[in-house]
């Protein structure tokens, strides 16, 4: 029995209960992994201790298990809540619109994210969800763009609208911050988007597409054999 079976593969147009437990799951999972996030730093302030190097530190060895682990570390309350919410709203969007593809881009974008950072990251110990929130706003902006669909382009704009000023998170303006996880969050995002433009979520098709072509009736007119002056004159004698 496949892990996430309750995604269809061949659903009805619109079915209530489908979109209902559709629905249910795709705030289920983001909220989850919220907890995790929320779970792991009260565990930090009850216990007293620090978590920081289960980071990412680029380029050691000792780094590497910031991979996994760095998403649900955070240095304050202010940069977990900071993250929490934005990651809430853009994974149930992915969660919910893109269906069976989601979970591979989220997965993509988190394992995808860290890498990068691991390998082109300034030497600083990097902690936090901000590089899959991005990945995640990429996704969903560029993913409407290259499919055309103006369903997931108003999501985009949305995204846009929302976490626009998410833009300038990706130049190292403010110190102590990871800028390196912004940019290649984003980029993962929008490279994952180009290379599944073709899967998932497809565009629907205009009534007017599934219109049989009307046959031109004067064309068919047209078309008709002449009626030449012998054939009259051989109906005039049948007479």
């Amino acid at each position: 029995m496949p892990l996430f079976h309750y995604y269809p593969r061949k659903q009805a147009p619109f079915d209530k209960e489908i979109e209902k437990k559709i629905f249910k799951y795709s705030l289920l999972i983001p909220v989850l992994i919220v907890g995790l996030f929320w779970l792991v730093k009260l565990t930090e302030n009850v216990m007293d201790i620090s978590l920081v190097e289960f980071g990412i530190l680029p380029l050691q060895i000792e780094g590497l298990p910031g991979i996994i682990f760095s998403p649900f570390i955070h240095s304050s309350y202010d940069h977990l809540m900071s993250n929490s919410i934005p990651f809430l709203i853009l994974s149930f969007a992915l969660l919910y619109f893109y269906r069976n593809l989601a979970y591979r881009i989220l997965f993509l974008i988190y394992i995808l994210s860290g890498l990068c950072v691991w390998l082109g990251g300034r030497e600083s110990w990097h902690i936090g969800a901000s590089g899959i929130v991005y990945g995640l706003a990429s996704f969903l902006f560029f993913s409407g763009v290259f499919r055309k669909d103006a369903n997931l382009l108003t999501i985009g704009i949305i995204v846009i609208f929302l976490y626009g000023s998410m833009f300038w998170g990706i130049f190292p303006l403010k110190p102590g911050i990871s800028w390196e996880s912004h940019l290649w969050g984003s980029a993962s995002g929008l490279m994952l988007a180009f290379y599944y433009r073709h899967q998932g979520p497809a565009r629907p098709e205009a009534s007017w597409e599934d219109e049989p072509e009307e046959e031109d009736s004067s064309e068919e007119y047209w078309n008709q054999p002449e009626e030449t002056e012998d054939h009259q004159d051989l109906s005039e004698k049948e007479k």
